[in-house]
């Protein structure tokens, strides 16, 4: 997968409908709280598979932490490690930098994935848009 930092509209629009197919569609968070006010405020990625967009996700820099936000990968694709790898372009950013950690609020049935990519658990389960959530970090 070619993982870019969203410089166009269209790229914009891409990843925003990536989104709303995985956690609109799939996942039934609400349009209104999946498209925010921090959207200007953030850094958005996209996954490219053969030229078409399969992955999205945005950063944001809060406190001391880069944090990973909206990270997503459509269904058709998912098990071909593009989760791992658009986490690692944001994980890069987020280290030229000159950030030391990274931060996320993970969906409790990604745990372990985020385990896996050394991420560690720091709060106890959390409802985000109806959806059972924990926040995790990790040293970069």
């Amino acid at each position: 997968m070619d993982v870019k930092i969203v410089e166009t509209e269209e790229e914009l629009q891409q990843a925003y409908h990536i989104r709303m197919l995985v956690f609109v569609e799939e996942q039934k968070v609400p349009p209104e709280e999946e498209i925010d006010d921090l959207e200007g405020s953030s850094i958005h990625f996209i996954g490219y598979d053969n030229e078409k967009p399969v992955a999205a996700s945005r950063l944001r820099f809060v406190d001391e932490y880069g944090k990973l936000e909206r990270i997503c990968v459509l269904k058709e694709v998912r098990g071909k490690s593009f989760g791992k790898e658009i986490i690692q372009a944001m994980e890069n950013v987020v280290k030229d930098k000159d950030f030391k950690k990274a931060k996320l609020n993970a969906q409790t049935q990604a745990e372990g994935f985020y385990q896996k990519l050394g991420y560690h658990t720091v709060s106890g389960e959390f409802m985000d848009a109806g959806i059972p959530h924990v926040t995790m970090i990790k040293d970069l």
